[in-house]
């Protein structure tokens, strides 16, 4: 009994499932943003391109490591897709949007609140906070054998998440001072991308904390 619920806890039922129809996704959308930019004559969103397939190889050798669960898997797949769909798509400029970079990251969901581009950095961020905690778990796990999703775990997960969300933003801010034209936005913007994330990373935890808590307590 305690084994099962050690495997059931650290995702090792995941070891056995197929992980090529999220890779496929992925390589499919990745070779379309690598077209569309260079049909477009965007040049400079290759260099996103490059940092995506970086991301991907951690993912990678993180997964090797502790094995993440697919649906973590698939959302952050999910994620660099709505990246790349955010900085190549155009949208009509009648729309709520920037007329300069009529582009799907900058169209405003909800006018003067809400903007393409933050929901995708809450949601990623969110993602990231997750995959943070089933990284942690996995550590956890090896010694102890129970991994319990505790307030101070996740406050270190939500930290981490918020981490990499900075990270994102030092990232945008080289793109800024090595690219001739990027649609990273000022001070504000950077602003508002980082209190999504923090918005995110605090859903995320408190998602963990309520439910794999739970699931540790019913056990």
């Amino acid at each position: 009994m305690k084994q099962q619920k050690v495997q059931s806890i650290s995702g090792k039922s995941d070891q056995n499932q197929p992980i090529w129809p999220v890779v496929c996704f992925t390589a499919l959308y990745i070779l379309a943003a690598v077209v569309g930019a260079l049909v477009n004559g965007n040049r400079e969103f290759l260099v996103y391109v490059a940092i995506m397939l970086l991301l991907i190889g951690l993912v990678w050798k993180m997964h090797r490591m502790v094995v993440l669960s697919s649906a973590a898997l698939w959302c952050l797949s999910v994620w660099g897709c709505a990246h790349m769909a955010g900085g190549l798509l155009t949208v009509p400029v009648h729309w709520p949007v920037n007329v300069e970079t009529p582009v799907l990251y900058n169209l405003w969901l909800i006018p003067g609140w809400l903007k393409y581009d933050q929901l995708v950095h809450a949601y990623g961020f969110g993602i990231t906070t997750w995959v943070c905690w089933q990284g942690v778990r996995s550590v956890i796990l090896k010694h102890t054998g129970h991994a319990a999703p505790t307030l101070g775990l996740m406050i270190l997960v939500g930290a981490a998440g918020m981490g990499f969300g900075a990270l994102n933003e030092v990232i945008e801010f080289g793109a800024t001072l090595l690219l001739p034209e990027t649609n990273v936005g000022g001070y504000v913007n950077t602003s508002l991308d980082m209190v999504a994330n923090l918005i995110g990373a605090m859903v995320a935890a408190m998602l963990i904390w309520c439910f794999e808590g739970r699931t540790n307590v019913d056990k």
